[in-house]
């Protein structure tokens, strides 16, 4: 492990401590499809890996349709085919590495 590595474990980002990682939301669309839509807060994103990372662990959950991540506001987008349980979020979100605020406002 590099430093740069612990560093950044340690801060909860997976980019070095200035967040230079990439740019942009990570937006991963598995099927078209008109279903329920709820937006979350997550701390911790800094990067186009970050958000590319949440968006993995939440598009795998069951119904999940597509989910767009944006590291500068911190918001996740997560569109799914029946409502999702916030535990089942928390827990996607927990496995990529940050941390679920909850609900977005």
């Amino acid at each position: 492990m590099t430093a740069e590595t612990e560093t950044a474990q340690s801060t909860g980002s997976c980019c070095s401590p200035t967040g230079s990682c990439h740019d942009g939301a990570a937006d991963v669309r598995i099927e078209g499809t008109d279903a329920v839509t709820a937006a979350y807060e997550v701390k911790g994103m800094t990067c186009g890996h970050c958000e590319g990372a949440v968006s993995e662990e939440i598009s795998a959950l069951a119904g999940v349709t597509s989910v767009a991540a944006v590291a500068a506001t911190g918001l996740v987008t997560v569109t799914s085919k029946a409502p999702l349980t916030e535990d089942a979020v928390r827990a996607a979100v927990d496995e990529a590495g940050y941390e679920l605020l909850g609900p977005a406002a």
